[in-house]
């Protein structure tokens, strides 16, 4: 089997954080693929769409992936470092993979992933990190509220 294709992966995702964007939300997308490149589910965060703060990209992903039977041979990948929450999703079902458009912005918890035993990959991707930058720099009182700061 051949090794993912982590960046045509990640331009699924940036696809998913451009849409929240012209909705107006958090330019976050996510999208979670089998290992061998099936596309399972894609997701945003929607959490200023819907006024939900439970919707974020990963979560918003992986519900729309349904039900599977292991999620170890799975891959989440995420134009943004998982926050806590996420990072806790990963681990609770048991997801072998995280790519990650980059982790300037926002570290979260890539570092507890990897000493858990998740392979963790930061692809350190430009148009991830402007994207979001610009939004936080223009959004801080929304960005503060979707990282739980006051």
């Amino acid at each position: 089997m051949n090794a993912p294709d982590y960046a045509a992966m990640l331009e699924v995702a940036i696809a998913e954080a451009r849409q929240g964007l012209a909705e107006g939300g958090i330019p976050i997308g996510a999208a979670l693929f089998h290992r061998d490149g099936r596309l399972l589910g894609r997701g945003r965060n929607r959490r200023v769409q819907e006024s939900d703060p439970s919707v974020h990209g990963e979560t918003d992903a992986f519900r729309k992936a349904g039900r599977q039977r292991s999620y170890r041979d799975t891959i989440m990948v995420t134009t943004l470092a998982p926050c806590w929450y996420c990072s806790g999703l990963v681990r609770q079902f048991g997801i072998g993979t995280v790519v990650m458009g980059e982790s300037v912005n926002f570290q979260g918890g890539a570092d507890w992933l990897r000493e858990h035993g998740i392979d963790v990959v930061d692809l350190d991707d430009g148009t991830c990190i402007r994207m979001l930058g610009d939004w936080i720099a223009a959004h801080p009182e929304v960005w503060n509220e979707d990282i739980g700061e006051d």
